[in-house]
């Protein structure tokens, strides 16, 4: 049985291996001056932690199975950091994930990823969420990420039906 929890400062190590072991799949795709070895230093999850993101874990038996990170960021939420080990991909873990973060929120959820991860942008879809258009993800990814530049070029932006009615009632409003 699959059992998501908060993660605790203990669980750093097994998440790092879990990111850096999934984020393969990234190696060739995105762009060569963005990967790097390993994909998620000791530092940078710290510092995605102190942060505000909270992780969640997917486990079964006391193996972990995938990892999902959710952000305050006032007036939305991102899903950051979320990774399935390669060996059960495919399976419903990262469903399962998705839908206990969007459950942890009410207000709208926005996510980041490269542009090239097909298969990242196609869950994604199939979970409810909807590319936005190009004239926004460069100011979302601006104002909600602490990314380069570089990198804000070769990301989309994707958005739940919290996110979109907000930008049908903005836009009807002003």
């Amino acid at each position: 049985m699959v059992l998501i929890r908060e993660s605790v400062d203990a669980d750093g190590a097994a998440i790092l291996a879990l990111v850096n072991d999934a984020a393969q799949a990234y190696r060739g795709v995105i762009p060569v001056d963005r990967w790097r070895e390993p994909y998620m230093s000791t530092d940078e999850l710290e510092k995605e932690i102190s942060g505000g993101i909270v992780f969640w874990m997917a486990e079964e038996e006391r193996r972990l199975l995938g990892v999902m990170g959710i952000q305050d960021k006032g007036d939305v939420a991102l899903v950051r950091h979320a990774y399935v080990a390669p060996t059960i991909q495919r399976k419903g873990v990262g469903t399962r994930l998705l839908r206990h973060v969007e459950g942890l929120t009410g207000k709208p959820i926005l996510i980041g990823t490269w542009a090239s991860a097909s298969w990242a942008i196609e869950f994604y879809q199939r979970n409810g969420f909807t590319l936005v258009p190009n004239r926004d993800k460069d100011r979302l990814l601006r104002t909600y990420w602490s990314i380069p530049a570089r990198q804000v070029e070769t990301s989309v932006v994707l958005a739940d039906g919290r996110w979109r009615e907000a930008q049908e009632r903005a836009s009807t409003d002003g």
